[in-house]
């Protein structure tokens, strides 16, 4: 019993790394049409990646009520392996538009976020780590 306990243990610190993805945590979003940014908590939701609205700013860094605080806005990534994204949803509120999208982890600090509705495609910009 002792031996299969041990051997557990073993098997769950070694599976733990896997489990944290280089792209969970805390995102800044660019500014929207408004001049409003968000910070998207990045995290796993059953098996595939998703992130919601924590906290809105206006264009001064000023935290700002938002209706769409605890929404999801990214929703169904899954991970195609060096720091690319996709298969996923992107939730824009400012244009109350959803894009077929696409991450890619340009480095530890820094997302690039892309998305396409049919053939028209957008530039998320870049979103940048707060935590």
């Amino acid at each position: 019993m002792k031996n299969l306990t041990l051997a557990i243990g073993a098997a769950l610190l070694w599976a733990m790394p896997a489990v944290a993805d280089p792209i969970f945590g805390t995102w800044k979003t660019i500014p929207d049409d408004n001049g409003n940014y968000g910070h998207i908590e990045v995290k796993n939701c059953g098996g595939t990646i998703c992130g919601t609205l924590a906290k809105s700013f206006d264009g001064a860094g000023k935290q700002i009520a938002s209706e769409h605080t605890g929404k999801k806005i990214v929703w169904d990534m899954k991970p195609n392996g060096g720091g690319k994204y996709s298969g996923g949803k992107i939730w824009s509120p400012d244009r109350d538009k959803v894009y077929t999208s696409k991450l890619n982890l340009l480095d530890n600090n820094s997302l690039n976020v892309s998305g396409c509705i049919a053939f028209i495609c957008r530039d998320g910009g870049t979103w940048s780590r707060v935590k």
